[in-house]
């Protein structure tokens, strides 16, 4: 059980999933702020209390307008929330699909749980409570496959710049000019075509236009 939650959402329609989630799960104590340095502010008041949040429950994007925001995104708020207190639990609930994006969230900023906004995300949340509460990590069961096809294979720097190049339109057989120009290595044509048929093998693709697909479709590029 959660005695005291916070959550950053500026859409009143996700709000009410959230809302519905915490009654269900019994949590009656719950504050919500619209945007991100309101956030920052209760978090740093509560502390000064002696009141402290042990739930924090953010979307990633909140949408610009006439405030003027210091903390821009839901990724900036759970960096600066952590600096104040490194031990509350935190909760994304956001419509990101990206399974590198919704990867590193949990590598780099240590979310406890990650839920997608979509159908039966109020059963969704109230698992990612449940899961929490018993220590564990939750993500959402739609994205779990997303999550494992970009723990597949590990994109290092180079194969990075290697098919962000395609993207951008620029042919394999061009590709060398780009690298020496750019006075990266190798950059031979032969170790730019080895590179890209090892990753269209260990991925099982047969074309650099599928290769390209799926790094846009996980977040790579």
């Amino acid at each position: 059980m959660f005695k005291r939650v916070l959550i950053a959402e500026d859409h009143e329609s996700s709000n009410i999933s959230i809302r519905k989630a915490l009654e269900d799960f019994g949590c009656l104590n719950n504050d919500y702020v619209y945007y991100c340095d309101d956030a920052h502010k209760r978090v740093t008041q509560a502390i000064k209390t002696s009141d402290e949040y042990d739930l924090l429950i953010t979307d990633l994007s909140f949408e610009e307008d006439e405030v003027p925001q210091k903390i821009g995104s839901g990724t900036e708020l759970i960096k600066a929330v952590r600096e104040l207190q490194p031990n509350i639990k935190v909760i994304v609930f956001s419509a990101e699909s990206k399974g590198a994006i919704i990867d590193n969230l949990f590598k780099d900023l240590n979310i406890n749980a990650f839920v997608r906004k979509a159908r039966r995300d109020v059963s969704e949340l109230n698992q990612a409570f449940e899961a929490i509460s018993n220590q564990k990590t939750y993500l959402s069961t739609a994205l779990r496959s997303s999550i494992q096809y970009s723990n597949a294979y590990e994109f290092k720097e180079f194969d990075i710049i290697l098919i962000s190049l395609l993207s951008n339109g620029v042919l394999q057989k061009d590709i060398p000019n780009h690298l020496q120009i750019n006075k990266i290595k190798p950059s031979g044509l032969s170790s730019v075509e080895k590179r890209l048929n090892y990753m269209k093998e260990v991925l099982n693709f047969t074309n650099n236009e599928q290769l390209i697909a799926f790094c846009k479709d996980i977040g790579v590029i």
